[in-house]
């Protein structure tokens, strides 16, 4: 066994016979009576402490601190016992990822994983707990998608945990435990009509936003952030390579997500509407931090700004601009006074990259083109969103097999069978 167990209720001292004996120390019957004590792979003394009457848990406790060594599972037992919230505080000041995602990564942790689990310590967690964990969250967060982005980031920190040796392994990965389900929203995207009333609705400086989102399908970032074009929009392609977004409360320039530029056909009629809001609206240079507030400085000539200069921030235009066109276009009521708009996750400027992709489906673009132009990382992942906007695709099957057999000669009983040569 590794280590020994010490009794602190009794000492021993040596006789008038020379001779060693048991007496009572001075805290006989207070406090813990057994201190189970080892020396760690690091070196240091460690020990734990045990009631009266648990020597046999004592000793269990040492002959697994042994198995664990012979095995390398050994966690330091005061390592361990840091709770979830302070390491994962830890975790988060650690993370090298773009601002954006870190900032999304930390609302997650912070709102949705320390109030339920911030003060467990980390040698504690079981299988069991992240399944209550889960349980909860769902009863709070209907939408499995977000749970699951927000159980990912849970196991991250336990991931790291395991690195780091404060954990024997990860219970998020436990056979047990079922992340939430990954379920593809139903996109109904909006007809031409709604777009052009919506358009209609928007401020007259913003109106071509709705045609470089649902002509381009660009992304909302990506169209704050769209520069002015030195050849007057007058390609066939536009390139996207730049976005205005949110970085600890401060706007900051980046590339787009998963930092993927690319190009998109640019239509005529979506290129000439470019070309009449710069007349009426011209271009103007703004300067922002690149990546990070603390960023280096970066100047682009954007397209799209606000009244007074500077460029469009997110929450701010959804909520007073692109919500009232909403209301002004019958997409969604009007609020009482007093209250806000009523949320409206899927009429977001999102729609119009919905609308953009039910366009090109029903046109017969494949999914492969289609996952290029909306800067998606995986084709898989536009079939998944889109499949359903693919209604047309059967009738298409049913015509080609049809012209086959006409092709073929077919008779009432059947296609001709073709002749071995």
């Amino acid at each position: 066994m590794a280590g020994h167990i010490q009794d602190r209720w009794y000492k021993t001292e040596i006789g008038p016979n020379g001779k060693p004996h048991r007496i009572k120390s001075e805290r006989h019957g207070t406090g813990m009576r057994y201190r189970a004590r080892f020396i760690g792979p690091d070196g240091t003394e460690k020990s734990k402490s045990f009631r009266d009457k648990q020597k046999r848990l004592a000793e269990k406790w040492l002959s697994n601190i042994e198995a664990d060594m012979s095995r390398g599972q050994y966690i330091d037992p005061a390592a361990g016992r840091i709770t979830f919230k302070e390491y994962g505080e830890k975790w988060l000041a650690s993370q090298t990822t773009d601002a954006t995602t870190r900032t999304s990564v930390e609302v997650q942790i912070r709102k949705h994983a320390f109030p339920y689990l911030g003060t467990r310590p980390m040698d504690s967690f079981r299988p069991e707990h992240i399944r209550d964990w889960l349980s909860e969250l769902e009863q709070v967060l209907p939408a499995s998608s977000y749970r699951r982005v927000i159980f990912a980031s849970v196991s991250a920190v336990l991931a790291a945990a395991v690195d780091d040796e404060l954990l024997a392994r990860n219970p998020c990965k436990a056979r047990t435990v079922r992340a939430p389900a990954l379920v593809a929203p139903r996109v109904r995207p909006w007809t031409p009509q709604r777009l052009l009333a919506v358009r209609a609705a928007l401020p007259k400086r913003y109106q071509a936003m709705a045609d470089v989102g649902g002509g381009l399908g660009l992304r909302q970032g990506e169209i704050f952030g769209l520069p002015d074009d030195p050849d007057d929009f007058r390609g066939e392609w536009l390139r996207v390579a730049n976005q205005v977004k949110v970085a600890n409360g401060r706007l900051v320039f980046g590339p787009p997500k998963r930092g993927k530029e690319r190009d998109v056909p640019l239509p005529r009629h979506v290129a000439q509407a470019l070309r009449e809001h710069r007349e009426e609206f011209p271009p103007v240079d703004v300067t922002l931090p690149w990546l990070k507030p603390d960023g280096p400085l970066v100047t682009r000539r954007l397209l799209f700004s606000l009244p007074g200069g500077g460029a469009v921030r997110r929450t701010d235009f959804n909520t007073r601009v692109w919500k009232a066109a909403l209301v002004q276009a019958g997409v969604i009521p009007e609020p009482r006074k007093g209250e806000r708009h009523q949320a409206a996750r899927e009429h977001g400027m999102h729609a119009l990259r919905h609308f953009y992709a039910s366009v090109l489906l029903d046109a017969g673009e494949n999914i492969k083109a289609l996952s290029t132009y909306l800067g998606h990382g995986d084709p898989g992942f536009t079939l998944r969103v889109y499949t359903h906007l693919m209604p047309s695709s059967h009738e298409r099957t049913l015509r080609a097999l049809d012209e086959v057999y006409r092709a073929a000669g077919a008779t009432a009983d059947g296609p001709q069978t073709a002749q071995e040569g």
